[in-house]
């Protein structure tokens, strides 16, 4: 039996109990620096902030490019053939590419920022500290790391991740309060932690890395696409899948500060990081059941890893549902503690926030699923509908019904991604039943992916 068959739902929920771990450790570090920044800049100020890192975070996003579901997809099937050669070919060529994209992010976000700073609302005096800030785009453009942890199975190591850059931020942050520095300060404690972030990464994942290659030299040929079938055209689907699943949420605070100011971004912005207890967990479950179901679907157990899927999926919602309820009883002094009295007027947005993280928590491991199967195409639909087209409904909630419709926004986006991808998924198993189970298997790990859909 492959190491596959070995895989189950324990080794999700073990993955994700150590990815949580580390997130645990982060949240508390980031409660501490958010406390001292929302009370030293207010919400206007906090909100200038927010917009600032957020122009950078969302050019990054729709720019720069992420590797590590190509890493563990066609990994798993390297490490199955005992190929080595063909892993390291591999990570060569999504370095490659993850550079090559994100210099352009950096590049695009900096040259920019003139043109966007002003329809945002950050101030003229900060436009040049905008394209400065566009490096942290560096936090985010080499993934490599994180699938080649994932496929050697350290979540050790990605547990440690989390609480690395927090870390950093705190003591910049820190420094800049006690310094009595304004918000230039907080911005460069922000982009410090940004870089550390991805330096970080690469850190932990070196000596896994140089263990799995063996022999193999670091440096090579990096021509990965002709021995991975359907490779480039995976890549760019999942990517598209991830672009097209966090655009809106980067992009809602832009709206909220270009149609209600800095002030409203910052108190929006203040209840989605409270609603960050639902929300980092929809990530690292991303992060955990992945792999888990990759592997399966290499050694051909669809029907196992569709199982699992749907468990995990129906688990994370039972436990999200009662943790909603109760959060929601202390919304108004979640908020007030967090950032302060001004800060109080969000509770309401919290509140649908939190249903909105509820739905999406519960929609990570189907959406897991149709990736490693291979039917990227599906998802990509499903997140343009949901996230891309459901823009303009945001725009009209804000005009009509202030900072509220972000919340209502975020609820909608949030359960109907669940609700669709649940429909998708139920209406596939139907169709599948109908197919020979050799037909089935071979259809779901065909690496050329001909059967999106």
């Amino acid at each position: 039996m492959s190491s596959a068959g070995h895989v189950s739902g324990r080794g999700i929920f073990n993955n994700l109990s150590l990815l949580l771990g580390g997130k645990t450790v982060a949240a508390i570090v980031s409660l501490v620096y958010i406390l001292i920044v929302t009370r030293a800049l207010g919400p206007s100020g906090f909100g200038v902030l927010v917009l600032v890192h957020g122009w950078t975070v969302t050019v990054g996003g729709i720019i720069a490019f992420s590797g590590w579901h190509g890493i563990v997809r066609y990994g798993a099937q390297a490490l199955e053939a005992g190929d080595r050669s063909r892993l390291v070919r591999l990570a060569r060529f999504t370095t490659l590419v993850e550079l090559g994209c994100g210099l352009t992010a950096i590049l695009f976000a900096a040259g920019f920022a003139g043109f966007a700073a002003p329809r945002l609302g950050i101030p003229d005096n900060l436009v040049w500290l905008t394209r400065i800030y566009a490096l942290a785009i560096f936090a985010n453009m080499l993934t490599t790391p994180v699938g080649i942890l994932q496929l050697a199975g350290r979540f050790d190591r990605l547990a440690l991740h989390p609480a690395l850059s927090p870390s950093v931020r705190l003591v910049a942050v820190l420094i800049v309060w006690f310094g009595g520095g304004g918000i230039e300060g907080f911005l460069y404690a922000w982009l410090v932690s940004a870089i550390s972030e991805g330096a970080f990464m690469w850190w932990l994942a070196w000596p896994v890395f140089r263990e799995m290659r063996g022999g193999e030299p670091l440096l090579g040929p990096a021509s990965a696409r002709g021995e991975n079938p359907g490779l480039v055209r995976f890549l760019a689907t999942a990517n598209a899948d991830l672009t097209l699943r966090d655009i809106a949420p980067k992009a809602v605070p832009l709206i909220v500060g270009a149609i209600l100011g800095p002030a409203a971004t910052g108190i929006y912005s203040l209840a989605v990081r409270a609603a960050v207890i639902l929300q980092q967990p929809a990530v690292q479950l991303a992060q955990a059941s992945y792999p888990v179901i990759a592997k399966l679907l290499a050694a051909g157990e669809l029907a196992r890893a569709r199982s699992l899927s749907w468990k995990t999926s129906f688990t994370t919602l039972a436990v999200a549902v009662p943790l909603v309820l109760l959060l929601a009883f202390f919304s108004r002094q979640i908020l007030e503690i967090m950032g302060g009295k001004a800060f109080g007027s969000g509770a309401f947005v919290f509140i649908l926030l939190m249903i909105g993280r509820a739905g999406m928590l519960a929609a990570v491991p189907l959406s897991s699923l149709l990736l490693a199967m291979g039917r990227t195409t599906a998802s990509i639909l499903v997140n343009i509908g949901i996230n891309l087209f459901t823009l303009p409904l945001l725009v009209w909630l804000l005009s009509t019904d202030g900072l509220s419709g972000a919340g209502w926004y975020g609820a909608v986006t949030g359960i109907g991604s669940f609700v669709v991808l649940a429909m998708l998924l139920s209406l596939g198993n139907r169709r599948a039943r109908v197919l020979q189970p050799e037909a089935e298997i071979a259809a779901a790990i065909d690496p050329t992916g001909n059967q999106d859909g």
